[in-house]
């Protein structure tokens, strides 16, 4: 196979403890009417106050959207579009988690193109360029700093769903490791999975057959050679800090290598993309509102045992750089170890082991295997074919933690 690879990226990505210094000056490169996105717990917090104070300061004007919703409602942007409407911002800040990075990508699209948020779901939708974003994570989950997708929850239609552009990529990403400090232990836990989840899922992608309109015809184009490095690089960041930073919240090599993982997880499925763990969460974390990072990391041991059979040989290379097994070790049983270890790792931390344990009622396994295989922006990127059967096999099997019944899946 020819090699191929595929970026798409912030124009600058400022990485380490005390970037967010950097803010204000980074801001006003791109205008003087300045939105930030937060949520309520941020919205009262220092940092907001002395971004807000050093822009002005500068001579920008600043509006604070503290009423971001967790899972990115649609009413909750609609809210945020109203309020920000007649300030006419000339740049957004989304400072958070996921939910407030991806409010600030959603306004912005609304902002410059008018419309619903339905209007763009789906890949490639945005017509044009959007509001100047600059992305400022609190977590070290979601890799939505780097990534071209806003996800939301549409009420209406009882489901999330992503709004996939090029365009919503932000201009700037600042990532700073001491903003995640005060993340508790759970929320640690929580992004981390989700992170993880990132790194494995973009490493064993499908890769699709390489044309030169690969990347015009698709935001997420698979498993590649440059989305495959950062995924490493993300992985062993994470496999290494996941644990120290749950256990010692003031550990700060523990909280950079944890935020390193997170955005190098988010450089590579931003272009390679996730698949069938995060197609299943979607409607399980509808029906039991759970955090996403919960559900996608509860999901993955049993999403990589039904993978297992195609991907030996990129387990095995994750396990080797982890250093598992030992000299003796075939790929096969590196497969087998990694699996293993990715559960008792995650089970370590605390996440949830099976779909009960997240509440998921036993009569919605049929739903949630038949909602998922609806997802095909997702289904379409698992490294081994997905129908309703796999879907359900792999729902019954997460449901029960019975994970070698999908051995033989």
């Amino acid at each position: 196979m020819s090699l191929f690879g595929a970026m798409r990226l912030p124009r600058s990505v400022l990485f380490g403890s005390g970037q967010r210094q950097a803010l204000p000056a980074v801001s006003r490169q791109f205008g003087r009417r300045v939105l930030i996105c937060t949520d309520p717990r941020l919205g009262g917090d220092r940092e907001i106050e002395v971004l807000s104070s050093e822009l002005e300061r500068l001579g920008s004007t600043t509006l604070v959207y503290d009423r971001t919703l967790p899972d990115l409602p649609t009413e909750s942007i609609m809210d945020c579009l109203r309020t920000a409407a007649t300030f006419t911002p000339e740049v957004i800040i989304g400072i958070g988690g996921g939910s407030c990075m991806d409010m600030a990508k959603a306004v912005s699209v609304l902002l410059t193109h008018g419309g619903e948020p339905a209007s763009y779901y789906g890949e490639y939708k945005v017509p044009g360029p959007v509001i100047p974003l600059i992305a400022v994570p609190t977590t070290s989950g979601t890799g939505s700093e780097v990534t071209p997708v806003s996800v939301v929850a549409d009420t209406a239609k009882g489901t999330k769903i992503g709004i996939a552009s090029p365009y919503l990529i932000p201009q700037v990403a600042v990532c700073d490791p001491e903003l995640t400090l005060s993340c508790p232990p759970a929320l640690t836990a929580c992004s981390g999975g989700d992170a993880l989840t990132h790194a494995i899922e973009s490493f064993t992608a499908l890769a699709r057959p390489v044309s030169a309109d690969l990347t015009l015809q698709h935001v997420f184009v698979g498993k590649n050679a440059l989305s495959d490095h950062f995924a490493l690089l993300a992985i062993s960041s994470i496999w290494k800090s996941l644990y120290p930073a749950y256990i010692n919240g003031k550990d700060l090599q523990a909280r950079e290598n944890l935020m390193m993982g997170a955005l190098a997880a988010g450089c590579a499925f931003g272009t390679a993309g996730t698949a069938a763990a995060h197609a299943i969460q979607y409607p399980v974390g509808n029906v039991t509102h759970t955090a996403h990072g919960d559900g996608v990391a509860s999901l993955l041991p049993y999403v990589m045992e039904f993978n297992r059979p195609v991907c030996v040989d990129s387990f095995a290379q994750i396990a080797r750089m982890l250093g598992l097994g030992d000299v003796r070790s075939t790929d096969d049983d590196l497969s087998r170890i990694l699996i293993d270890e990715v559960a008792r790792l995650l089970a370590s931390v605390g996440i949830p082991r099976t779909l009960k344990d997240l509440g998921l009622a036993a009569d919605k396994q049929q739903w949630t295997a038949e909602s998922a295989i609806a997802i095909q922006r997702l289904v379409k990127n698992n490294p081994r074919p997905l129908d309703l059967p796999a879907m359900q096999a792999i729902t019954a099997a997460a449901y029960s933690g019975d994970r070698a019944a999908l051995r033989h899946a």
